[in-house]
């Protein structure tokens, strides 16, 4: 199956925001990395919510017997995104950040002074951050390296793992860079000391499917407003894996998974709008279940996604003074996100000046600060990012282009 330019224009249809203008110009949204737009679904799903049913779960009545239906029905829409058997694999919280400070807590509590965690230089801060934290307890965090074409050092990685590493902590692709990591590996090795296997999918989650029972690792994180919900983290656990764990948890809260984690009252409306965007998604593939047309819509919307960023990247690393960091297309291994720096001038000031023209894309360093650093990026103003997703258009990236082009003339 293709996702077609005819499919696109269609799907175009359903984000409002992409009918929104800017200096008479319309607005191409190159920004998806950071989180991408909404389609109506989602918008009408959490008005629904609101309207028809706004109550808290486990009453006796009407509006609050639908809460729960509602909830438990939104875990088995993520479980089949996910690859996941069960529902009971899925927590939610208020973001990934949360989940993952609230999962570290729980592991930390678990290990003692010499114990070791494996990071990486190229994770988001939300998967360094709360493991770097440990390091009040005595644990000891160890970094693998990142090479200068943006992929992570195996034989590093071999090396850091040990008889004391107790989790390793990786992203499954860069929402800088656009690298897919070699998770299998970490797995491979985490499995091969005991260690548990904690994996960052914010950013491969909007473009590839994802398959845990296949992965399996013990945990899994993703963010559902990257892949066109609303502002809710997603944990999945595997099963067995937040049984016993010392969870921040109130004495009234249920101890089973996958409640265990989730701390207070959820976001029930919220969550309605990530259930209708996985339909959504799943709404243009093929299959008899779910699951199979969800796979089957993340491959064609990928693909799609892939040739538009493959478009930019051969075009864009032609012109004089732009560098362009990561690894290159050759692959289908490869988030559709792209990074350049151009010769004179900083990102920030690029992105304001494509932003007058109506491409809204971003600088900086996105939260993924040590890779910058590693790159040597990062007195510069790190770098420019450009993100494709489902809604957008050859058009757009020539545009994109067109401006970059302008500013490395300059």
């Amino acid at each position: 199956m293709l996702f077609s330019e005819n499919q696109v224009e269609r799907c175009r249809l359903d984000f409002p925001a992409l009918a929104r203008t800017a200096n008479g110009v319309p607005l191409a949204y190159l920004d998806g990395p950071a989180g991408s737009q909404v389609p109506e679904r989602v918008i009408a799903a959490v008005a629904a919510y609101y309207r028809t049913c706004n109550a808290n779960t486990h009453g006796a009545f009407v509006t609050s017997r639908e809460s729960d239906e509602m909830l438990q029905s939104a875990r088995a829409a993520v479980a089949a995104f996910l690859g996941a058997p069960s529902w009971r694999e899925v927590s939610f919280g208020a973001n990934m950040t949360t989940l993952a400070f609230a999962l570290a807590h729980a592991l930390g509590r678990e290990m003692k002074a010499g114990d070791e965690v494996v990071i990486t230089e190229l994770d988001h801060e939300a998967n360094r951050g709360p493991w770097l934290g440990l390091r009040e307890r005595g644990v000891v965090v160890r970094e693998v390296s990142l090479l200068p074409d943006g992929r992570l050092d195996p034989a590093d990685m071999r090396r850091k793992v040990t008889a004391r590493t107790r989790l390793v902590a990786i992203g499954y692709s860069s929402n800088a860079l656009g690298t897919v990591n070699d998770v299998p590996l970490a797995r491979e090795l985490a499995r091969s000391v005991g260690a548990r296997l904690v994996v960052d999918a914010v950013h491969y989650a909007p473009h590839f499917p994802l398959d845990v029972a296949g992965l399996d690792p013990d945990f899994l994180l993703c963010s559902a407003y990257k892949f066109y919900g609303p502002h809710v983290g997603i944990l999945y656990a595997r099963p067995g894996a937040l049984d016993g764990l010392g969870t921040d948890k109130l004495r009234t809260q249920e101890n089973s998974a996958p409640y265990r984690i989730e701390t207070g009252t959820l976001n029930h409306a919220a969550i309605a709008g990530v259930k209708a965007a996985v339909e959504y998604i799943a709404s243009w593939g093929e299959g008899a279940t779910l699951r199979e047309r969800l796979v089957c819509a993340m491959t064609a919307i990928g693909a799609h996604e892939h040739a538009l960023a493959s478009l930019y990247w051969d075009n864009v690393t032609r012109l004089p003074g732009v560098a362009a960091w990561g690894p290159d297309f050759s692959s289908p291994r490869r988030a559709p996100t792209v990074s350049v720096t151009i010769a004179g001038v900083r990102p920030e000031a690029a992105a304001a000046a494509l932003g007058q023209k109506g491409v809204l894309v971003w600088d900086g360093d996105f939260y993924a600060a040590r890779a910058i650093e590693a790159l040597g990026l990062a007195d510069g103003g790190g770098v420019l990012r450009a993100g494709i997703s489902m809604y957008n258009t050859r058009a757009e990236v020539e545009r994109l282009l067109a401006g970059v082009a302008e500013l490395a003339e300059r």
